[in-house]
């Protein structure tokens, strides 16, 4: 079974949206869950992050105001709301789940042109 399984990534143009989804075969529901993303030639960074309860949110600077972060528990479902695209926010986007040993996503290709 695999851990976590992303979804909704895809080609756009600069000012469209997105969303991504992540669902965890973890029940428990208990863990903090992220999105991180890295693009060629640069290191992986956060994007947003959520904790179990849904009520603690962090954002990258790049994106507040532009991202939000929920997630579902019922559904074991983190989403990402991306607005506004810009192009330096193409990259590889991976979700994380803060699991004792950590575990990611494969990662879904979000390419955003000018």
């Amino acid at each position: 079974q695999v851990p976590l399984v992303e979804s909704g990534g895809g080609s756009v143009q600069a000012g469209d949206s997105l969303s991504l989804s992540c669902t965890t075969s973890d029940r428990s529901g208990i863990y903090d869950m992220g999105w991180y993303r890295q693009a060629p030639g640069k290191e992986r960074e956060v994007v947003a992050i959520i904790s179990w309860t849904g009520d603690r949110i962090i954002y990258a600077d790049s994106v507040k105001g532009r991202f939000t972060i929920s997630r579902d528990n019922t559904k074991r479902e983190v989403t990402l709301q991306m607005n506004r695209l810009k192009v330096e926010d193409t990259a590889k986007y991976h979700c994380y789940e803060d699991t004792q040993t950590g575990t990611w996503g494969q990662g879904t290709q979000v390419t955003v042109s000018s």
